[in-house]
């Protein structure tokens, strides 16, 4: 069984002694350890004394009668009192995130160091971009008979407590550019992992790496979410397809989300009101590869998901100083749009017959929107929902699969979904949900007995992605889900 114990990288570069005093010209700390042949991965820091300066470099390798480097950093010429200086830690944190977004589609993305302070919080940060260093390591170069137990071991390292919640304060330190390469470089690693492991096991249930995080602001509340498609397992229909081609382009994508809700208090004569109300919902699709790879080996990256339901529920934890809550948008109510045309059709039968047959013809016509958004309430719990219908038959598009007639037709919804000028989508495939026209409030009445404390929110959230033929031709489609759910806060303070 995976070991769930964070070896704790950063408290024992921080202990090493002054180079002049090693015994030896190697240390080493143990990362994790095959249970079935007792091999570890190490890290291994090594003096280089064939200079002037003494230098050091660190090494995650194999443990074999004989270390074996898989991923070597850059040499450093640290202090000889004081063991290792801040520079030369901060510089080799730098060279395990550089590490980290060599192994992503865009390794040639610029890259500036931001400015960080060492200290004891940085510990958790530094060990968190370490182990996801190793996995893009093992995933990428350890040997087959070692690669899965590793690989579990160091997964139930980073969903452990600590080092998700040193998730937060890296992705601040790295900026949201380069949060997006670090996060498509580690999908992109598991994308290969997962499409590895599939053909040799027929039951296999991929592990859901949904990443995501919330940050509470002033007045702002916000939710970041990361996944590979390829992890979030098939809801309609069961099953996948058989062309290589079109899974190919399936599976080498990444969703990435953002939810961010603002909220205004404010105080009335006997009560409190929160009001919050929904500033930018954004989703897209993105490829996890180049265009001229997806191209050669699938069938390019529009052949792709894309959202057709998003469903969101916020409800306060703690519910003994809510009295209330209230939605802002009543239940939707179209107007038909009914043309009549009645026409007058004749026909004349056989002379025998002498007969004349008349048929007349009614035709109504609805308007419609291919986005639907609802509000609703449970308890104190305020739940909104945003459903994609098909403009042609109005049935809800998640849940139904496409008429294959107009499948067959070029100029159908669905068909170049990405360049239609009535596209529901973006142009690169994504949906955007703003205030302007999806900005509707949810108001919970609050006690007075709540002025002065922190109060406690639960984001949960269901997303739902289709897929439906773009360019190439196929009947095959499906649906997939992720959930998800996180915490903000807010103050009631005047």
């Amino acid at each position: 069984m995976a070991s769930c114990c964070v070896p704790d990288v950063w408290g024992w570069i921080r202990s090493l002694p002054p180079i002049n005093q090693w015994k030896t010209n190697a240390l080493s700390i143990h990362i994790c350890t095959s249970h079935l042949t007792s091999q570890s991965l190490d890290l291994l820091v090594t003096k280089n004394l064939q200079n002037q300066t003494p230098q050091i470099s660190f090494t995650i390798c194999l443990d074999f009668n004989l270390p074996i480097s898989l991923w070597t950093s850059s040499s450093f010429q640290p202090s000889d009192m004081y063991g290792l200086d801040e520079d030369t830690i901060r510089r080799f944190f730098f060279d395990i995130v550089k590490g980290v977004l060599k192994y992503g589609p865009n390794n040639k993305f610029p890259y500036r160091e931001p400015e960080i302070q060492i200290s004891q919080d940085f510990s958790d940060i530094f060990n968190l971009a370490f182990t996801t260093l190793s996995l893009l390591v093992c995933i990428y170069e350890a040997p087959p008979h070692l690669r899965r137990e590793f690989i579990d071991t160091l997964r139930v390292q980073l969903v452990s407590s600590r080092l998700r919640a040193a998730s937060k304060p890296l992705m601040r330190f790295l900026g949201s550019n380069l949060e997006e390469q670090w996060m498509r470089s580690v999908n992109l690693g598991i994308t290969n992992w997962i499409r590895e492991l599939k053909p040799s096991s027929n039951d296999f249930m991929p592990p859901s790496p949904l990443f995501s995080y919330a940050l509470s602001a002033r007045r702002l509340w916000k939710v970041q979410l990361y996944c590979p498609m390829v992890a979030l397992s098939v809801e309609y229909p069961s099953g996948s397809t058989k062309e290589e081609r079109l899974q190919f382009s399936l599976d080498y994508q990444q969703f990435e989300s953002v939810f961010q809700f603002s909220y205004k208090v404010i105080f009335k004569e006997n009560w409190i009101d929160v009001m919050v109300n929904v500033d930018n919902i954004r989703c897209d699709v993105i490829p996890l590869i180049s265009e001229t790879l997806m191209s050669k080996q699938g069938y390019g990256s529009e052949e792709k998901h894309f959202p057709s339901r998003i469903s969101l529920q916020l409800t306060p934890t703690l519910q003994s100083d809510i009295i209330s809550v209230s939605v802002s948008k009543s239940t939707d109510n179209p107007i038909h749009e009914v043309g009549l045309e009645k026409g007058l059709e004749t026909s004349f039968d056989a002379p025998a017959s002498l007969g004349i047959t008349i048929s007349a013809t009614e035709t109504h016509t609805m308007s419609l929107k291919p986005w639907k958004f609802e509000q609703s309430v449970y308890g104190d719990s305020a739940i909104l929902n945003w459903f994609l219908h098909d403009g042609t038959n109005g049935q809800e598009v998640f849940s139904c699969k496409p008429p294959k007639l107009a499948l067959c037709k070029p100029r159908s919804w669905f068909r170049n979904r990405y360049t239609s000028a009535y596209r529901p989508f973006t142009r690169q495939g994504g949906v955007i949900f703003a205030g302007d026209e999806y900005g509707e409030r949810v108001c919970w009445k609050v006690s007075e007995g709540a002025l002065g404390k922190t109060m406690e929110w639960e984001i949960k959230g269901k997303i739902w992605l289709t897929y439906w033929p773009n360019k190439h031709k196929t009947f095959y489609s499906e649906t997939r889900r992720l959930e998800f759910r996180e915490l903000v806060y807010l103050t009631i303070e005047k």
